[in-house]
């Protein structure tokens, strides 16, 4: 387990939702937290691996790691 996981503040649960709803959960879920915070998303959707980091980009939040094992996209943003 790498230290992100191990200090995500929160999770989001995105499994089985297609686009646009991972990215308004994230949305919804990062507004709960303050700067400096960590969010873990999991997604299924395959468009979250190019919609998560246009997200960041836009919003200014930072993207800190990703990954994909079995089919599941995980997302950790830290909250700028």
């Amino acid at each position: 387990m790498s230290e992100v996981v191990s200090r995500a503040d929160c999770e989001v649960d995105a499994r089985g939702l297609n686009c646009p709803m991972p990215i308004l959960k994230a949305k919804k879920g990062l507004r709960n937290l303050v700067a400096g915070q960590v969010l873990h998303v999991v997604a299924t959707d395959p468009g979250s691996a190019n919609d998560f980091p246009l997200l960041c980009k836009q919003s200014g939040n930072e993207l800190i790691e990703t990954s994909e094992e079995g089919g599941e996209y995980h997302f950790y943003i830290r909250k700028s």
